[in-house]
């Protein structure tokens, strides 16, 4: 049994989503966001690291699983998002705990079956996956839709067994 925090970062809102993974079969176990209102980028980080740290504790989860960057068209968006970014992955690691990245693409790959899926179709799968009873909020279903993702990749290197495969940060190597 494997318990995984998927976190879709953000700078305003931060989704995480928490399922558990006993062989194929998912449980969903907790989703929400993370929400900053406050202007001050160094305060926002603040609190995305003190909520991901409360959920971290309320959990216990095995390891962490996250978006990685993206190009945005705006500079200034992409950084504060790698800042986001950054604080999740040391709380994690000041804790112990491995983190995997997976890319956009890939999480709607997986979820969806299409690396260009729309948002609305994330939400939809997300809900059939974990048989919730409506649709998750978008930034939390992202999140459980990247702890999927982790949920299906560790699955896949398990079934290929040890013959050299590297599980890191989310990719074969």
């Amino acid at each position: 049994m494997t318990v995984i925090l998927g976190i879709d970062p953000g700078s305003r809102i931060t989704g995480y989503g928490i399922v558990r993974q006993e062989g194929c079969k998912l449980t969903y176990l907790g989703s929400g966001c993370i929400r900053t209102k406050v202007d001050d980028l160094p305060a926002r980080l603040k609190l995305i690291y003190a909520g991901v740290s409360e959920i971290i504790t309320q959990f216990q989860p095995d390891c962490l699983a996250i978006e990685q960057v993206f190009m945005a068209k705006n500079a200034d968006s992409a950084l504060k998002l790698g800042q986001a970014r950054g604080v999740a992955i040391v709380v994690a690691m000041n804790l112990d705990l491995p983190v995997f990245e997976y890319a956009a693409r890939q999480v709607k790959q997986t979820v969806v079956g299409s690396g260009a899926a729309e948002k609305s179709q994330v939400q939809h799968m997300v809900r059939t996956l974990l048989k919730l009873p409506a649709n998750p909020q978008a930034d939390a279903a992202d999140a459980l839709a990247i702890a999927i993702t982790h949920c299906h990749v560790s699955q896949n290197a398990l079934r290929m067994g040890s013959g050299g495969l590297n599980l890191a940060r989310g990719r074969l190597r």
